[in-house]
């Protein structure tokens, strides 16, 4: 089966759009309406209209995207397509973690669940986290959550001490210094990017730090023409695209593979696409209380994005 001709059809006549992250397939990611990181696609999400959005990315973005749109059906191709960053949080014990800071105000990561999000004040992205926290005066107690990598590295940038919840992304941050090091000493001419969820050491090498959109930016402008890159693997279609004269070399997860993929981001096919558009299944539902709630810290940072001219 042609499922690009088959998913373009059904696109047209459901009225739907497909919204895709940087680190899904190639595939996915030519056939997306919008393509981008978590920042780009909240902003899309909240500006969809239409019947039905086909969310190919993980679950806490098709949760953000209904959130956003409550009356439109949102569809995540594979359910099982989660986040570990996202699992690193339980509600339970972050509202026992929260108690412990009553003057401390919320911000969240967007790579959070809808439960985390109703107890949060704002929500922030890798593209904006800094300015987020800038908008608050340098006196407010805050606290980060879910990624310390993260939020440690914003503490840094800001002279913060903001307390920060012990979660990471297991694709940043399992990726290792000696790795980086290795493919520096092969190849000395080559700039070093990475994104912030990654640890301390790993973005102290870096010679720009930023944002999977921030990154592909960097690489687009740059004068370099070879890149050691330290995120997920998907990135590298994109920036390929953009800049086909370069070379991009991924920062490997182990010695057997050049490659740091994210299993979950990687669960979604052309095929899995192209049944959820078809059966319109499976579907992503919120309780209603729980949507209301949620959408207040995601709206605040839109707003807060919007006046700093961040989208």
């Amino acid at each position: 089966m042609d499922y690009k001709k088959e998913i373009e059809k059904l696109k047209k006549k459901k009225n739907a759009i497909i919204l895709a992250h940087y680190y899904q397939i190639p595939e996915i990611q030519d056939i997306a309406d919008y393509i981008g990181d978590s920042l780009g696609l909240a902003q899309k999400a909240s500006q969809a209209n239409v019947n039905i959005i086909v969310f190919a990315g993980v679950h806490f973005m098709a949760e953000t995207a209904k959130i956003l749109n409550p009356n439109t059906k949102v569809l995540l191709p594979d359910l099982e397509a989660g986040c570990s960053l996202a699992d690193s949080a339980p509600l339970d014990e972050f509202v026992k973690f929260k108690k412990q800071y009553p003057e401390h105000i919320v911000i969240s990561y967007i790579n959070t669940t809808a439960d985390i999000k109703t107890v949060s004040d704002v929500i922030c992205t890798s593209g904006n986290a800094v300015q987020i926290v800038e908008s608050f005066p340098k006196e407010q107690k805050i606290i980060f959550a879910p990624d310390r990598n993260l939020g440690g590295y914003v503490n840094s940038v800001t002279g913060r001490n903001m307390v920060l919840w012990d979660g990471a992304c297991e694709v940043h941050d399992r990726l290792t210094t000696e790795g980086i090091i290795k493919l520096k000493e092969e190849n000395p001419d080559a700039q070093i990017i990475a994104h912030p969820e990654c640890q301390a050491p790993i973005l102290e090498l870096a010679d720009y730090v930023g944002s999977t959109t921030g990154l592909l930016k960097f690489t687009r402008e740059n004068k370099a023409n070879k890149f050691i890159v330290a995120t997920e693997t998907g990135i590298l279609h994109q920036m390929r695209k953009e800049s086909p004269e370069k070379e991009f070399l991924i920062v490997p997860l182990n010695s057997t593979c050049a490659c740091n993929d994210c299993p979950y981001m990687k669960l979604n096919t052309m095929e899995k696409l192209y049944l959820a558009l078809k059966n319109e299944q499976p579907e992503i539902t919120l309780p209603p209380d729980v949507m209301e709630r949620a959408k207040k810290p995601i709206t605040k940072m839109l707003d807060i994005s919007k006046k700093m001219n961040l989208i």
